[in-house]
């Protein structure tokens, strides 16, 4: 079995290059965005905290949505530099775990995470933000998953064995079960362990497509990467380079999931 890179460890690769992060990570589906409206009713001058925003590609599109004020809580230092650097005063970062982090009680009208959660601990991360729910409020957390397993990818068949030593991430699936995302049972559980009700699941089909340059600067920002020896790290990364240019003539296009568990909090 292989090993996994514990969260304590794993969440603090992010920030070591942001920019990467920010230019080759395709961000959400788009559906996503119009739940939180129509069923999560976030709109102008709702009170939004999201959790381990990263390089802010989920809060800008809050943003978008009317978020005011939006509350983000980063625990890498790096990033929180890049999000107050890239954002100014439209967010308010809060640079600490949410496991740490002292939250307004019974304030916000939604609370989000966006391919994070998995790097906190869940019940003590839901009961924190059910605790910063006001009555009524929402909470939705969503990850895009790079595969589908119901779906032909050729470059991950192509790249897969160059990575059977590498650990998982937290995200990856235990033996047994879907990946963290894709276990609905399991987290559909641990929202009713919250006192979360009118809770839903929904996934989400797309593609993307990366040059080599992009699939590479991908691969890069995948927290088991960034946890091996450099000179080891390079040797992978070049290869999928190797494996894009030569079997994919430059061009990977990937099947893409995007998971999405909203609830709320009772009244």
């Amino acid at each position: 079995m292989r090993p996994r890179v514990e969260r304590s460890v794993g969440r603090q690769f992010f920030g070591l290059d942001p920019q990467t992060y920010d230019a080759v990570r395709p961000g959400h589906a788009e559906e996503v965005y119009d739940i939180l409206r129509e069923r999560c009713e976030v709109q102008p001058g709702s009170t939004v905290l999201e959790v381990c925003p990263g390089t802010g590609q989920a809060t800008r599109r809050l943003l978008d949505l009317g978020a005011d004020p939006l509350v983000a809580i980063e625990p890498d230092p790096a990033l929180a530099e890049f999000l107050r650097g890239s954002l100014g005063d439209r967010v308010e970062v809060r640079e600490s775990a949410l496991e740490d982090v002292e939250l307004e009680p019974n304030w916000y009208d939604l609370t989000a995470a966006a391919s994070s959660f998995h790097w906190v601990e869940e019940d003590v991360g839901l009961q924190a933000l059910q605790d910063a729910l006001r009555p009524g409020g929402w909470i939705a957390l969503w990850w895009t998953l790079f595969g589908d397993e119901a779906r032909p990818d050729p470059f991950r068949l192509a790249v897969d064995p160059l990575f059977e030593d590498v650990p998982h991430g937290p995200s990856g699936p235990f033996e047994g079960r879907p990946s963290f995302a894709r276990d609905a049972e399991l987290r559909l559980a641990a929202l009713v362990r919250a006192g979360f009700e009118d809770i839903e699941f929904k996934e989400m089909s797309w593609e993307q497509t990366w040059t080599t340059e992009g699939i590479r600067g991908l691969y890069s920002t995948f927290a088991p990467l960034s946890a091996l020896e450099p000179d080891r790290r390079e040797e992978l990364l070049d290869s999928v380079a190797r494996i894009a240019d030569n079997e994919f003539g430059g061009r990977v296009e990937k099947p893409l999931v995007t998971s999405l568990y909203t609830a709320r909090k009772p009244t």
